[in-house]
């Protein structure tokens, strides 16, 4: 039976609210322990997780986009596909993706730049020193924390390789390109990501 007698109705409330009240604080309070003993995510695993997006979107749209639409002769890939009505370039793709994660608001930028840049180098002394290390340790990034002004951010730069024979032949063929004996697989470049750390 789903009742309450007059004489418990009292004890009934004032136990539920007491229990309330109990629930209340150590939820509070373990919301307080909680947030004492979580630190925030460091830079470096930031960076990692944001590279491995980058990475996997950036190989699935060259190898299964790209490359595929082309071999099949549906469309083909452009520098100047907006007119032409094709597909934007892998490095166009990475440019455009990366203004739009900075538009966001949420601090992060990305991009390319390469040692042997068609359109974009090294900005500082950082990025050639980093470029420079990826080439020849391509499998781990170079990090540091870099200023700009009075803001502080941490950057990493990860090797950026030809995935696909579309980069390899883009950048040989490319009238802008200082380089031009790229071999599937090689380092053409990094991939840089900065984070804001204030």
């Amino acid at each position: 039976m789903m009742y309450v007698t007059r004489m418990r109705k009292p004890l009934f409330w004032g136990a539920a609210f007491v229990t309330l009240i109990l629930v209340s604080s150590w939820s509070q309070s373990f919301g307080e322990k909680s947030r004492d003993r979580l630190p925030g995510i460091a830079p470096e695993k930031v960076a990692k997780y944001v590279h491995a997006v980058i990475q996997a979107d950036r190989t699935i749209y060259t190898t299964h986009v790209v490359q595929r639409m082309q071999e099949k002769g549906i469309t083909f890939a452009a520098e100047d596909w907006e007119q032409r009505n094709a597909l934007p370039l892998p490095a166009q793709f990475l440019k455009y993706s990366g203004r739009l994660a900075a538009e966001s608001g949420s601090g992060i930028r990305y991009g390319l730049i390469s040692l042997w840049p068609i359109r974009s180098g090294p900005a500082t002394d950082f990025e050639r020193k980093a470029l420079k290390n990826v080439l020849k340790h391509p499998e781990r990034p170079y990090t540091g924390v870099v200023k700009s002004g009075r803001k502080r951010y941490f950057q990493a730069i990860y090797a950026d390789r030809a995935v696909s024979k579309a980069c390899v032949s883009c950048h040989n063929t490319h009238p802008l390109s200082p380089k031009r004996d790229f071999k599937l697989n090689d380092v053409m470049g990094g991939i840089v990501i900065t984070i804001p750390l204030e």
